[in-house]
């Protein structure tokens, strides 16, 4: 039996930034498109497991391309990109509601630096509907790491098999599966929908 269902926060629970942003921030950064995404994605683990400032995230990754922007450039960078994660799907929304509604625990699992989860707890309605919230800068964990899954059934108190979690990184979710989750890709809510009640939930 099912007794929780987690969601993942980027490109599940919210809509992907546009491709502009990545523009965006190149630009302001004196740097091509191409080696900003790659240098922003390589490195952003440190970001997310709550060691730097997005400012010093920012400094980090364009010294890398010999880029030396001055200190309120950096911070507007770090603005936009935490901005461009505010933007949620009404949908996934509305089915977290579904499944608090039918008395499942609800969680949010998710990577994510200091800098959005403040924002995100002051600004976006929905991080107070879960009863749980793991998110890697609080612990200095990042998924895929085991132990980060640990922390998640310790904080939901219930077995890895009562579990449902979905993310949209395919090793976020083989991952989630080695600890005995019941794991699966995000798709989209109406896909999602479909594998809770291959679970026997009533979605």
């Amino acid at each position: 039996m099912i007794y929780a269902v987690v969601f993942d926060y980027g490109r599940v629970i919210s809509f992907s930034p546009p491709e502009t942003v990545i523009e965006g921030l190149a630009s302001l950064g004196g740097i091509d498109v191409k080696t900003m995404e790659t240098l922003m994605w390589k490195h952003r683990d440190i970001y997310d497991r709550g060691t730097c400032s997005g400012k010093d995230f920012y400094r980090f990754i364009l010294e890398k391309a010999g880029a030396h922007p001055q200190d309120q450039v950096l911070e507007e960078m770090a603005r936009i990109d935490m901005d461009s994660w505010t933007h949620v799907n009404p949908e996934t929304v509305r089915l977290m509601e579904e499944v608090k509604a039918a008395g499942l625990k609800l969680g949010i699992l998710s990577n994510m630096p200091w800098d959005f989860l403040d924002l995100a707890r002051k600004t976006i309605p929905l991080f107070k509907l879960p009863s749980i919230g793991i998110f890697s800068c609080e612990l200095g964990l990042i998924k895929p790491e085991a132990a980060i899954y640990q922390k998640l059934i310790e904080a939901l108190q219930c077995k890895p098999e009562e579990t449902v979690f979905f993310d949209d990184v395919k090793v976020n979710v083989e991952k989630a599966q080695e600890q005995g989750i019941k794991a699966a890709v995000w798709e989209g809510p109406e896909e999602a929908r479909i594998f809770l009640r291959c679970q026997g939930l009533a979605f």
